[in-house]
């Protein structure tokens, strides 16, 4: 086990933050450390977590693996059923690292998840005070709170600068997704 785990922000509106929480994971799987995959907000099938699922010492979990939609086309209803969820996949993802059965824990998209209010900052805040010291911890996604951004030992700001979906250009699989 390593000695203190740190953590790690990949934020911005540009396209590659959960691509590099993945090329993390896989760098660091290489090394056998033990990897938790966790992803909110995303259900469409993805090559990424196909991959994944095969590389020993990572563990994927999606909390909401039914989603076909953007947060914003959701109706109020899906809303509260999707918050429900979140709070509920988040419970269990706290009692799974109780145990000190991984190395890494990457929450992939958690920025959505807060900026939505589908689960509170206090409670992540209160995750990351409680958390196993030696547990090394990966923050993705747009609009990264301030609060987070002081405690984190790395932040990376992707930034668009150009995009295919500017043009009209839609998600591409194997690129995108």
């Amino acid at each position: 086990m390593q000695e203190k785990g740190m953590i790690h922000i990949y934020t911005g509106d540009g396209k590659g933050k959960t691509t590099a929480a993945i090329g993390l994971a896989i760098r660091a799987a290489g090394h056998g450390k033990r990897i938790f995959f966790v992803q909110f907000l995303k259900g469409r099938e993805t090559g990424e977590l196909e991959i994944l699922k095969k590389i020993p010492n990572i563990t994927v979990h999606r909390v909401n693996p039914d989603l076909q939609k953007f947060f914003y086309q959701l109706s109020m209803e899906e809303k509260e059923i999707l918050c429900r969820k979140v709070q509920e996949g988040w419970r269990g993802i706290c009692k799974e690292l109780r145990e000190e059965k991984y190395d890494i824990l990457i929450l992939d998209e958690i920025m959505a998840v807060l900026s939505n209010g589908l689960l509170g900052l206090e409670d992540l805040l209160e995750f990351i005070n409680n958390k196993v010291p030696q547990l090394e911890l990966v923050l993705t996604g747009r609009n990264a709170p301030e609060e987070l951004l002081k405690l984190a030992d790395y932040v990376t700001e992707m930034k668009m600068l150009k995009h295919p979906y500017q043009e009209g250009v839609p998600a591409r699989k194997g690129i995108e997704f």
